[in-house]
């Protein structure tokens, strides 16, 4: 399965461009992943604590600030931790995947609002394109969803929770482009160059009636 083309071949049309450090979507994004991060803690709290005929705030007082109050901060310094951790993994995996379906250099950075890993110098087919999207939301998902089942204290759960809440809103852009291949670009010959926070899909001309003029900057 050939991968990716080192230059763009003759007869494709630029049809979308997905710019992360474009102020208009990056604003977007984030608020997806804020709201993302905040059904999922929301929903967690609320499967741990509806048993309780308690308040919200007799909550946070006798099951979380009075419970062992010095461990539950060394929680929150690991919580920091395992965050920062993952950020770096999270790109990483896209660099592992491209790298082994592409065997080109790579390029890895960071924003104030965004990280990103792209493979910058060739275009890639739209299966190697999925793969390289999908695999840090499928490699880390049950990283954090599988221990909520299993942790037994309060506070490891919503830990995890924000992790996962974090994790899932993380991926908004990847699975935002995900669905772009599913719905929109479905042609197996479809080609991205992605330079880390920008992506540029690509079409055959023949098959997809574009021109310059149906160009969409995001």
């Amino acid at each position: 399965m050939k991968t990716y083309e080192k230059e763009l071949p003759e007869g494709y049309v630029e049809a979308k461009v997905i710019d992360a450090k474009n102020s208009k979507l990056g604003i977007v994004l984030n608020l997806i992943a804020m709201a993302v991060l905040v059904v999922t803690v929301v929903v967690t709290w609320f499967a741990l604590f509806a048993q309780y005929n308690e308040t919200f705030f007799d909550i946070i007082k006798n099951r979380i600030l009075l419970s062992n109050p010095w461990a539950n901060i060394g929680r929150l310094g690991l919580l920091v931790a395992v965050l920062f951790v993952y950020i770096i993994l999270h790109e990483l995996v896209h660099g592992v995947v491209y790298k082994l379906l592409t065997k080109q250099k790579l390029t890895f950075g960071v924003t104030l609002t965004v990280a990103y890993c792209g493979v910058p110098n060739v275009y890639v087919y739209r299966t190697a394109a999925l793969l390289a999207l999908l695999a840090p939301f499928v490699v880390f998902l049950p990283v954090f969803l599988v221990p909520m089942f299993f942790l037994k204290n309060y506070i490891d759960v919503l830990l995890c929770a924000v992790m996962l809440g974090m994790h899932v809103g993380g991926c908004c852009g990847d699975l935002y482009n995900t669905f772009l291949y599913l719905f929109k670009f479905r042609d197996p010959s479809t080609l991205m160059r992605d330079t880390g926070p920008k992506q540029t899909f690509y079409v055959k001309k023949q098959s997809e009636d574009f021109s310059t003029s149906n160009i969409e900057n995001n």
